[in-house]
């Protein structure tokens, strides 16, 4: 089954041509539509200053984040999370512009943009015209968006993940997906979110059940299907 990569950022400001910095990743994997559980999370460093605009955003300061790892020590982890996986971003130009401007900054070659997924172009074409945002969206599917008093970006990437699955489809159209693929499983998603795959089960009926069927059935008094009905 397929695997993709759920991927949010925070960051400083807006342009990292500017200088700003990325101050937490958050990455969740998902495989076949459903959470795994595996997700990597980090708060970094960012060598800067915090604007208060920004830190208005997301709530994170520049004492909180100064004994905080810096991305070069990160690097290594992150990459080989995502691996090559297709990365689930909301709005994907914004996170791919400065994940590639710390990766270039460390001498990595840059991500290909073609391996981002945009979530909001994806609602743009669903629902042209509403309002496209993360909240939006979440509000839209019914998702619970009560732990979300600022944006973080573990988060947002589950919350994402979500919004995302709702987007292709909802789970029911997952459950079809995977029944139409496995002609002898059957295959559910339990309540934390972990698929069950069971092989189907066949029941024969025995010829002592056949025999003591028969036996019942000549014990009635005149049963329905035998009795003629005049017109």
């Amino acid at each position: 089954m397929k695997r993709e990569i759920i991927l949010d950022t925070e960051t400083t400001g807006l342009d990292p041509l500017s200088g700003h910095r990325i101050v937490e990743i958050g990455c969740v994997e998902v495989i076949g539509g459903v959470r795994t559980g595996a997700f990597f999370h980090v708060y970094l460093n960012p060598e800067r200053d915090m604007p208060a605009e920004a830190e208005r955003v997301h709530g994170l300061s520049a004492a909180f984040l100064k004994d905080k790892p810096v991305f070069a020590e990160k690097v290594d982890e992150f990459l080989e999370f995502i691996a090559d996986s297709p990365l689930v971003i909301h709005n994907a130009g914004f996170d791919m512009r400065f994940i590639n401007a710390e990766l270039e900054r460390l001498g990595f070659k840059a991500l290909p943009m073609d391996r981002a997924i945009d979530t909001v172009l994806i609602a743009r074409r669903k629902f042209p015209g509403s309002p496209a945002s993360l909240d939006a969206l979440c509000k839209r599917f019914e998702i619970d968006l009560s732990a979300r008093t600022k944006h973080g970006a573990l988060l947002d990437a589950e919350l994402l993940s979500d919004v995302y699955l709702e987007l292709l489809g909802g789970k029911q159209a997952t459950l079809i997906l995977e029944a139409e693929s496995t002609s002898s499983m059957q295959t559910t998603i339990s309540d934390n979110g972990v698929k069950e795959v069971r092989t189907a089960r066949v029941f024969a009926i025995s010829d002592e059940e056949l025999a003591a069927h028969e036996d019942m059935l000549a014990k009635l008094k005149n049963p329905l299907w035998k009795t003629e009905t005049s017109s």
